[in-house]
C-alpha cells in the first residue's frame, strides 16, 4: 500500500466542527485535502455533482440521493454534517388561518422542490398530517443540483420575480418553506402551532432526526484506498470534537455518526424522498454505502 500522501479536492462548509480540519489543525493520515475557499457548502453543490469537482465533499442530503440515481460515482460516509428539526419552516400569514392538515388545495412555495429541507418537510405532513402530494400546488423559484433530475409533474415554477416572503405576503401563495420566521415580524407565523412540540413527538415516533447534510467520498477512492476512507472519517470526527469542546449536549442529537446512530434516519429520508417522486426506487443503506462499510467494519 502506497504510503505517500495523496492531494484530494474537497468541499465543507466553515463550522466549529470543520473549522479545525479545514485550518490544518486536524489532519487526514496519508492525504492532503485542499478545500475549496466555500464557507457555505450549498454554494459548492451544484459543481459538486454536475462536474465531479470534488474526492470529499458534504452534500445535502437529497442532492446525494439524486446523484446516486444517474450513477454519479460518490458513496456515502456515516457522518451527519447538519441536521435541523423542520417542523418550524411551514409559515403562513397571520391573517390566513389554517392548519397542517388543511393545505390539500393550497399553494406552497419553496426555494427548489429538491432541496432536503421541504422533502422532510412534505414527509411529515404527508406521514402525519394527511397532506396529498399531488393535492397541493408546490411552487419553486429554482431547478434541482443534479441537472439530469427533473421535477415531479405536480411541480411548477413561480411567476415573476418576488421572494419568498414578498409573495407570501402579497397572498400570491398560502405557504412558503423558509429557514426560520423572521424575528419580531407579526404579519407571519408558523402553520404548525407549537413546532418544538411536534418535532419531539415525531423524532420519537420515528426513532429519526431531519438529516440534511452528510459527507460522501469519490466510489473510486473508496474502492482502491480504505486506508484514505478511514483517515478521512477518523480527521471529521476529530475535528468535531477539537472544534467542538465547549458545546454543551443537545437532548437529541442532530449531527450523529456511525452507522447504528445514522440508520433509521437515513432509512426514513431515503423514503420520504422516493414517495415525493425524487428518486425513482428507494436505495438501501448498503448499496449507498458499498466499500466504505467494509473500510469502516471496525470504526462506525
Amino acid at each position: 500500500m502506497s504510503t505517500a500522501n495523496i492531494h484530494l479536492n474537497a468541499l465543507m462548509g466553515t463550522y466549529p466542527k470543520t473549522q479545525p480540519l479545514k485550518s490544518g489543525v486536524v489532519k487526514v493520515a496519508g492525504a492532503e485535502l485542499q478545500f475549496a475557499p466555500i464557507d457555505d457548502a450549498m454554494k459548492g453543490f451544484k459543481s459538486a455533482v454536475r462536474d465531479l469537482k470534488y474526492e470529499v465533499c458534504e452534500l445535502a442530503l437529497s442532492t446525494f440521493l439524486q446523484a446516486r440515481s444517474v450513477e454519479k460515482p460518490f458513496l456515502l460516509l456515516p457522518f451527519v454534517m447538519n441536521g435541523k428539526f423542520h417542523h418550524g419552516s411551514l409559515l403562513r400569514r397571520a391573517d390566513n388561518h389554517f392548519t397542517a392538515y388543511e393545505l390539500n388545495g393550497r399553494k406552497v412555495a419553496m426555494r427548489s422542490y429538491s432541496q432536503t429541507t421541504p422533502t422532510w418537510v412534505r414527509g411529515f405532513l404527508m406521514n402525519d398530517y394527511g397532506v396529498k402530494l399531488d393535492q397541493v400546488r408546490w411552487l419553486t423559484r429554482e431547478e434541482g443540483h443534479v441537472a439530469e433530475v427533473r421535477d415531479p409533474p405536480w411541480v411548477s415554477r413561480m411567476e415573476g420575480s418576488k421572494d419568498l416572503m414578498q409573495a407570501l405576503l402579497d397572498g400570491d401563495v398560502d405557504v412558503i418553506l423558509s429557514s426560520a420566521k423572521p424575528e419580531g415580524d407579526e404579519r407571519v407565523v408558523t402553520v404548525i402551532e407549537d413546532p418544538v412540540a411536534a418535532a419531539k413527538a415525531w423524532s420519537a415516533k420515528y426513532n429519526a432526526i431531519p438529516i440534511n447534510h452528510m459527507v460522501a467520498i469519490r466510489r473510486e477512492l473508496a474502492d482502491e484506498r480504505p486506508d484514505i476512507v478511514r483517515a478521512v472519517y477518523a480527521a471529521l470526527i476529530e475535528s468535531r470534537r477539537v472544534g467542538e469542546a465547549d458545546r454543551k449536549p443537545a437532548p437529541r442529537d442532530l449531527q450523529p455518526y456511525g452507522f447504528d446512530k445514522v440508520q433509521s434516519s437515513l432509512e426514513l429520508g431515503i423514503r420520504y424522498a422516493q414517495e415525493q417522486g425524487l428518486i425513482p426506487k428507494p436505495f438501501t443503506t448498503i448499496e449507498l454505502y458499498g466499500s466504505v462499510r467494509d473500510a469502516l467494519a471496525n470504526m462506525a
